[in-house]
């Protein structure tokens, strides 16, 4: 049987619309609220409650602690955006610069930054001066309309904090760099601060094993299992090594380094849980999927569900480097290979022109994946600003077709590094 239809995901074309290449819409993705969660079976509730009560606790604390702070005065402009992924934060440079001015700013810089409930913003250069009292933990990015409609409430309070953009997990990576190089008493404000990134990080997961895009919750497809971007990934490369105690992270106490490590066996169980199975088969994943129900969702307007190589890609590559892999884990990868491998593109290519970015005929080209495939046809499919949705990203508007990574050569990067896994006939 079929675990996803796109009838439950993709609207039907209102009758009379003549939309060539229109195959649906975008039906947005669903919050966590105590309305679903009263829909789970009985012995999975109260876990989730306690989860969105925590949440929001979380959130009232994080606001009152900047409105105390702003209390009789002016608040400061927020930071200045910065490149997405953010900057300033080297991880490669050697160990001894990182017990240096240079190192020290950065890290003032990220601890003063952290919020009260231990996460950090996105998209910010971290070399700059630290946070100013009443000063806002994160960038206000005043976005397109069409790119906020699925985000609720107030536009000022949007990923604070964050995994996505590698946020989070890679100031909880520096910081790590510093304190290991100042083991005495300077290093104690960084040990801190990376030990409360390590903490919000196991409270922000669910209690099935995934994490949110954005916690504490802010609702819409943030609410979702985020594996777009390799968020989750990410923070389980993170947890792994926390777990291990090992390099930058032999500081970690021994009972947080054991939280870490049942943290990534929950969400190693998690991934290959919701590895999405059609006709009896197994497949890849979805850009991210419903907390609750585990089925793909879709994000923004121009994201649909659907499953998506890119992203699998980069869970199969995590999971081929787990130490000891277990039949299921085997068996989840052998056939996530399978499916990219069937799913390649060959003979075309997506490349910018006078008329923008175009998919056109070229022997020998290839391979390259579409971002996204459709659950019932397993051909390419392709999202607009209005929520509409393509079998053709030519027929997309140019805005999308050029702003957009619709197609891109990176699964054969796991399929190569499967060719080489010592685990691929077992």
């Amino acid at each position: 049987m079929r675990f996803w239809q796109a009838a439950l995901l993709l609207a039907s074309v209102p009758a009379g619309v003549a939309a060539a290449g229109v195959i649906g819409h975008m039906i947005p993705a669903e919050p966590i609220t105590e309305a679903r969660i009263a829909q789970l079976p009985k012995g999975e509730q109260a876990a989730w409650t306690a989860y969105l009560a925590r949440s929001r606790a979380l959130k009232a604390e994080d606001m009152a602690s900047l409105s105390r702070e702003r209390a009789g005065g002016v608040a400061p402009d927020a930071p200045p955006t910065g490149p997405s992924g953010g900057a300033g934060m080297p991880l490669a440079n050697p160990a001894e610069w990182y017990a240096g001015p240079e190192a020290r700013k950065v890290a003032d810089n990220i601890v003063s930054f952290q919020t009260p409930a231990g996460g950090w913003g996105k998209n910010v250069d971290r070399s700059g001066p630290p946070r100013l009292r009443g000063q806002h933990y994160v960038p206000i990015e005043h976005l397109p309309a069409n790119a906020r409609s699925d985000i609720p409430g107030d536009e000022d309070w949007a990923y604070v904090g964050t995994i996505d953009n590698n946020a989070t997990t890679t100031e909880i990576r520096f910081l790590a760099r510093v304190q290991a190089a100042l083991p005495g008493a300077e290093g104690e404000p960084y040990r801190a601060a990376m030990a409360k990134g390590v903490r919000y990080l196991l409270t922000a997961q669910f209690p099935n094993g995934g994490w949110p895009q954005i916690y504490p919750l802010q609702g819409g497809y943030h609410d979702a299992i985020t594996y777009n971007d390799d968020a989750m990934s990410d923070v389980i490369a993170v947890l792994t090594s926390v777990a291990g105690r090992a390099g930058d992270f032999a500081a970690i106490p021994a009972p947080l380094a054991a939280q870490a490590g049942t943290s990534v066996d929950k969400a190693i169980a998690l991934i290959l849980t919701t590895q999405v199975v059609i006709d009896g088969k197994r497949t890849v994943w979805g850009q991210q999927h419903d907390a609750l129900t585990l089925k793909p969702v879709g994000a923004r307007n121009f994201e649909p569900a659907s499953l998506s190589s890119y992203e699998s890609a980069d869970i199969l590559a995590m999971l081929m480097r787990r130490p000891n892999p277990s039949p299921q884990l085997v068996a989840a990868v052998r056939a996530g290979i399978d499916w990219l491998q069937a799913h390649a593109i060959r003979d075309m290519e997506w490349k910018r022109g006078p008329n923008g970015a175009m998919l056109s005929p070229k022997p020998g080209a290839g391979p390259i994946w579409s971002r996204y495939y459709d659950f019932t046809t397993g051909k390419p499919v392709f999202g607009d600003r209005d929520k509409t949705i393509h079998d053709d990203p030519n027929e997309l508007s140019l805005e999308r077709r050029n702003g957009y990574s619709w197609f891109s050569n990176g699964p054969q990067k796991a399929i190569d590094q499967y060719a080489k896994w010592p685990w691929r006939r077992k």
